[in-house]
């Protein structure tokens, strides 16, 4: 049987339920995909004992030692505890001692998954961590039972673990009845759908799990190679994930046609272009503070080594219209190293979806070899309350009106304009009922400087704060009416933080710093989801029914002087900069448009 779907071309086996059960795939093989890392932390000896390990949380049995397990532990209360626990990925140790040849181990692997099969029958879909975790724990059961057609040295599965292939149809039924759509969900489930039916003969489930990925593939990565998670860290892990599809559809004897290679090339460009002079992806949506993974051959490996080996990109700037900016001073070279860049990303578009937050507008900036501006982080799902700030856009480098809430809008770029010395992008939205709200976005360099200008309008009176979110290991304070400086003990670079008398004086109380605070939440950063620092907010604070806020957040030596003047040269408002003996010069036009002079 042969088709093509969204640029996938199927050819599968003709041997459907019949066969299931007796031997491996004709067309190939199904290999296991391993546990992604998740069994790292579980010892063969800890499978041994039931013990279950994951993250920052303490080693927990949860079982009698025999393979019994307690599947309604969860005795921190965390949703991802519990889901990985119910994923059997943390039994991975045990089933690749099994495949070594370990009896014991295989003894012991097959009684924790038989216990699984027997405790939560199908369909498990009421209990949330059975349920979320069915795609991992069908590929841990593929590879349980290719460890046991090894260890036993067999080519067909013995009648004893009859249930093995009986629990990966009912597997397959429910990834087939629950697909979690075109997002990364949908498509590892896909991806195991695929494997259970290579496994088992079942041409029936390859074809669906084909069907799926190839109306998911350009939706998941789209024609510019940005993803639809909204999120830097789902885009490496998307890139990873499409990878494996490709592979397993293979591996099988089913080609998987151009597309995805096609779009996984995008991809690349994408993560290159999302990491930071510092190796690191800039943290935006559910996204950890983690590395970007160095992969041979792409443009992600010339980000990812920082700039040692590998081919850069040939932009310096890059425009996604799915919502992205990422820009840089360069991408190095031999007067200026890789990581001695300056960097930046800016947020706008469609509404947020999936992984993504409240991020709008919102800048993350990097200079003199560290983060200047940064997103709060990722927090997990576990506390309601701190989900609600770090995807809120409070926890975010925009303008916000506090007592209003957020209504998730779309957002305009309306202008851009990318020149050797600035670069210039205005967004327009309505973040909140009878709110509009424009930011002005101009990065200097050289001097290496930030500018913002944001106005907003209001039916009724409000409060405005425009926030910056500064790196954990620097403490700020305010420096009079308009300013506040955040500094690392020790460290030659300080962050001076501006807010110009731009159309109006000052008012009393317009700048403040918020560390570590919790009621409300302001002041921290999530660099993992089990890891909370305090770090300083600055607030540019006004109240009104139509305000502007013009900052400046200006990188500079530990001693290094800033001063300004301010003056109008016909319309346009001139600001004249010098940091640390280095002049610049920038205005505001009459139309609003941010503009270089000098």
């Amino acid at each position: 049987m042969t088709a093509t779907a969204g640029g996938l071309i199927v050819s599968v086996p003709a041997t459907t339920a019949a066969a299931a059960g007796t031997a491996l795939a004709a067309n190939g093989h199904y290999a296991c995909p391993g546990y992604s890392t998740i069994d790292d932390a579980v010892p063969l000896s800890a499978v041994m004992n039931d013990t279950f390990i994951w993250s920052k949380f303490k080693a927990t049995k949860v079982g009698d030692g025999k393979g019994n397990i307690n599947w309604k532990a969860n005795p921190y209360n965390n949703p991802s505890w519990w889901m990985w626990l119910h994923s059997l990925r943390w039994i991975g140790q045990g089933i690749t001692a099994a495949s070594n040849g370990d009896k014991a181990a295989l003894t012991h692997v097959t009684a924790i998954a038989r216990d699984w099969v027997k405790d939560n029958p199908y369909s498990w879909k009421a209990n949330p961590a059975a349920h979320e975790a069915t795609m991992h724990r069908t590929n841990v059961l593929i590879c349980l039972r290719l460890a046991v057609l090894k260890n036993l040295n067999v080519t067909k599965l013995p009648s004893q673990y009859a249930w093995l292939d009986t629990a990966l149809v009912n597997h397959a039924k429910f990834m087939t009845a629950n697909w979690g759509g075109q997002g990364n969900h949908g498509t590892d489930e896909s991806i195991a759908l695929f494997g259970v039916g290579c496994t088992l003969n079942r041409s029936d489930y390859m074809k669906t799990a084909q069907d799926r990925l190839g109306k998911a593939i350009t939706t998941s990565i789209d024609a510019q190679g940005a993803t639809n998670e909204q999120a830097t860290g789902y885009a490496q892990f998307n890139y990873s994930l499409w990878g494996r599809a490709a592979k397993a559809m293979q591996d099988c004897g089913v080609n998987p046609g151009t597309t995805i290679a096609t779009r996984r090339a995008l991809l690349a460009t994408f993560i290159a272009h999302a990491t930071s002079p510092l190796g690191m992806l800039q943290q935006i949506g559910d996204t950890e503070y983690v590395k970007t993974g160095n992969v041979p051959g792409t443009p992600i490996e010339y980000a990812a080594t920082k700039g040692v080996s590998g081919k850069a990109p040939a932009d310096r700037v890059k425009i996604y219209s799915a919502g992205y900016v990422f820009g840089r001073s360069g991408w190095g070279s031999a007067t200026t190293p890789f990581s001695a860049e300056s960097a930046y990303s800016i947020r706008f578009g469609p509404k947020r979806v999936l992984h993504g937050h409240s991020d709008h507008t919102a800048i993350t900036y990097q200079a003199r070899g560290r983060d200047i501006l940064g997103d709060t982080g990722y927090a997990g799902y576990s506390n309601k309350a701190w989900r609600a700030w770090i995807v809120g856009p409070s926890a975010h480098n925009v303008m916000t009106t506090p007592k209003l809430a957020d209504t998730n809008p779309i957002t305009k770029l309306t202008r851009s304009s990318v020149r050797d010395n600035a670069d210039f992008y205005e967004m327009t939205d309505a973040p909140a009922a009878g709110v509009t709200r424009t930011r002005g976005v101009l990065i200097l360099r050289k001097p290496d400087v930030v500018v913002t200008l944001d106005r907003a309008t209001a039916k009724t009176a409000q409060q405005f704060q425009t926030l910056w979110h500064l790196p954990s290991d620097q403490r700020a304070t305010v420096s009079g009416r308009s300013a506040a400086v955040a500094t690392k003990k020790g460290e030659n670079t300080r962050t001076v933080l501006l807010q110009l008398p731009y159309k109006g004086a000052l008012p009393a109380g317009s700048t403040l710093v918020k560390t570590g605070q919790t009621n409300p939440i302001q002041g921290w950063h999530f660099p993992h989801i089990t890891t909370r620092k305090a770090a300083s907010t600055v607030i540019f604070a006004r109240s009104g029914k139509s305000v502007s806020i013009l900052s400046l957040i200006i990188p500079t030596r530990a001693n290094g002087q800033v001063t300004y003047k301010t003056r109008m040269v016909g319309t346009t408002y001139v600001v004249d900069l010098t940091i640390d003996g280095v002049k610049a010069s920038f205005g505001i036009t009459g139309g609003g448009s941010l503009v270089r002079r000098s």
